[in-house]
């Protein structure tokens, strides 16, 4: 599978030559967004209120960090992902309201984010889980964090990042779904096992 090596921001290209399996290293802007702080980008969008950064051609990590102050900056300790499926609801309108272009996570997404993929060139991609230190060894500063009322591992990091990774697809800006194609194909597995079994039971 190949690598690719993408900086922020990224585009409609660098995204349509991304497929299932595909190896990605990020560098640029990376912006940090758990549960709460999407909570918060909808409601910003909803009102028609701006954000704190612009994340057109951007990039979004499912995580929050471990995190010490030293003076008037922050330095990361730790930084792995959190779950993504739980984004699976907010993900869609900030990915076609905002044209960001890569969610970053663990553990895959649905349908909706899928669809909003395809139909608006983003790509999902997922970071080992358990690997938070590999990740902040990437980060290279924090450019700047917001909306810390939300605490610290809720709140929206802004970071400056090199060959951040590695990072796999999993679902790409055609549609395609690892994780989804696996569940259904074995549902289809499962479904033709029970049916050799059920006309191999001889009849009475």
């Amino acid at each position: 599978m190949p690598t690719y090596y993408l900086k922020t921001p990224i585009s409609d290209s660098d995204v349509e030559k991304l497929n299932i399996g595909d190896t990605v290293y990020v560098s640029g802007v990376l912006v940090s967004a758990r549960d709460a702080a999407h909570v918060r980008i909808i409601e910003h969008i909803r009102k028609g209120e701006p954000l704190p950064v612009d994340l057109r051609g951007g990039v979004i990590y499912h995580a929050g960090p471990v995190a010490v102050k030293e003076g008037d900056s922050w330095r990361i300790i730790s930084m792995g992902p959190t779950t993504s499926a739980r984004m699976e609801e907010f993900e869609p309108e900030v990915i076609e309201k905002l044209g960001v272009k890569l969610i970053i996570g663990k553990g895959g997404m649905g349908p909706k984010t899928t669809e909003a993929m395809r139909r608006f060139k983003a790509s999902y991609l997922i970071f080992t889980g358990g690997a938070g230190v590999l990740a902040a060894k990437a980060i290279k500063r924090v450019i700047g964090v917001h909306w810390l009322d939300l605490g610290a591992a809720e709140a929206m990091w802004i970071l400056e990042v090199e060959n951040f990774g590695p990072l796999s697809v999993i679902i790409d800006s055609k549609g395609n779904n690892y994780y989804e194609d696996l569940r259904r194909k074995a549902r289809e597995r499962i479904e033709e096992a029970v049916k050799d079994a059920l006309g191999s039971i001889p009849r009475l």
